[in-house]
């Protein structure tokens, strides 16, 4: 979780060793893929309808293979959609370069290392105090800002300086272990999920516009700050239950210190208090492989379903056209130029967020195409990665809840991003 300088770009050791395992195991990483997506889609069909006793007997095993019927479809049609990309069977619409190949060929074999590494070493970040200490410093603005914990901050850390898949583990674990109530979980893993700084140069990269990366990423903070604000007090997530995962009530206050304490003995207290839990190396070791076997055989199969579907849906039908409509006037009252081309990235950022800045690099106006790149980093809900996560959690949002989620920030943030391209246009 310490920022680094490496290869001249800050970053985190997590995403570093991720890079270094895909980078080893090479070509052979789509095939490791889709067989795990397949395996996980068989025992999860076996586990549903034999329910064989080495299954019913673990409660791990059975919490991670008896799934609804839903989750069972999605599962077994995430392995389809992984075999039929690996072998290029099938309709090409399913398993081209911009559809499953994008999702298995480029953001999966990611996806698949960042799980591996942050299952293992997250047991190092949540009992050896680090989120006491943090939450209890950083409560005095988290809590009256964002009506939220502390140590909510370090899930956004996380993903700013490393990946948002880990932030939203890192979110879904300690909702798991009742640091955080429905409604907290819900705000975090749809608000703090941010997009690394390595990928927002990407996408500024893509519409050619990398001189200003400074003054954008200035604007996705600004935008983020003000949606992070905004949002979680509009429904669907105001609506949320500050209630545990197992349904019970949060007790007292939680951020509450004696009066004898100053801020930072009370946070020292609380760190060392954990550290003093802490389990063993061998309880520390079972602990990170069921945290990355979790997200490895629960979240791939629902990532590659629901991303491929979505962008299937993107790149072959005008519905994200149509959607996107109603909003040329808005750009239009925005004074954004281009308007009837820009509103075709608007809704389309829903099924994946690179998609927005690949269109958008057709558009002549510099203003519009920052724009667009701007927009789509700061919506976040995307179902080829974050929104998939998020669904295949525990963390308490459905799909119907998550395009709410993303129309809302949107139209929040455009504003904001539009203000700021006019002062740097």
């Amino acid at each position: 979780m310490t920022p680094i300088n490496y290869n001249d770009a800050i970053t985190i050791p997590v995403a570093i060793l991720a890079k270094e395992l895909q980078a080893a195991i090479g070509e052979l990483m789509t095939l490791i893929i889709a067989v795990i997506i397949s395996i996980s889609a068989a025992i999860s069909l076996l586990a549903v309808a034999v329910k064989p006793d080495f299954i019913t007997r673990s409660h791990y095993l059975k919490e991670l293979f008896q799934v609804s019927p839903f989750w069972l479809f999605i599962r077994i049609l995430g392995a389809i959609l992984a075999v039929l990309t690996l072998t290029q069977f099938g309709p090409a619409m399913f398993h081209d370069g911009a559809t499953g190949g994008l999702v298995l060929n480029d953001l999966l074999p990611v996806l698949l290392c960042v799980f591996i590494f942050a299952g293992l070493l997250l047991p190092l970040l949540l009992n050896f105090g680090l989120l006491e200490l943090m939450g209890t410093l950083l409560t005095v603005i988290m809590r009256p800002i964002f009506k939220l914990p502390g140590r909510s901050a370090i899930d956004c850390l996380a993903s700013w300086l490393g990946d948002g898949s880990v932030g939203i583990l890192l979110t879904s674990k300690q909702y798991q272990e009742k640091f955080y109530t429905q409604r907290e979980a819900a705000v975090i893993g749809t608000t703090f999920s941010a997009v690394s700084i390595t990928f927002s140069l990407v996408v500024i990269a893509q519409v050619e516009l990398e001189a200003y990366f400074l003054p954008f990423y200035l604007t996705v903070c600004l935008a983020g700050f003000v949606c992070a604000i905004i949002i979680p007090r509009l429904p669907p997530l105001s609506w949320k239950k500050d209630v545990f995962i197992d349904g019970s009530k949060v007790e007292g206050e939680r951020d509450k210190r004696p009066e004898n304490h100053n801020i930072l003995q009370w946070g020292m207290t609380q760190a060392l208090k954990r550290a003093e839990q802490a389990p063993n190396l061998n309880q520390l070791a079972a602990e990170g492989s069921r945290n990355a076997a979790d997200m490895v055989l629960g979240v791939l199969p629902v990532i590659m379903a629901i991303g491929t579907i979505a962008l299937v849906i993107a790149e072959n039908t005008p519905i994200f056209d149509w959607l996107g409509q109603p909003f040329v006037p808005f750009l239009e009252l925005l004074q954004i130029p281009q308007a009837e081309e820009a509103s075709r990235t608007i809704v389309v950022g829903f099924a994946d967020m690179f998609i927005p800045s690949i269109l958008a690099a057709s558009i002549e106006s510099d203003m519009t195409r920052f724009v667009i790149a701007a927009m789509s980093v700061t919506q976040l809900i995307y179902m080829s990665e974050v929104g998939a996560l998020l669904l295949g959690s525990k963390i308490p949002v459905n799909i119907f809840e998550l395009f709410i989620i993303f129309l809302l920030r949107t139209l929040i943030t455009l504003p904001v991003i539009a203000l700021m391209a006019h002062l740097i246009f």
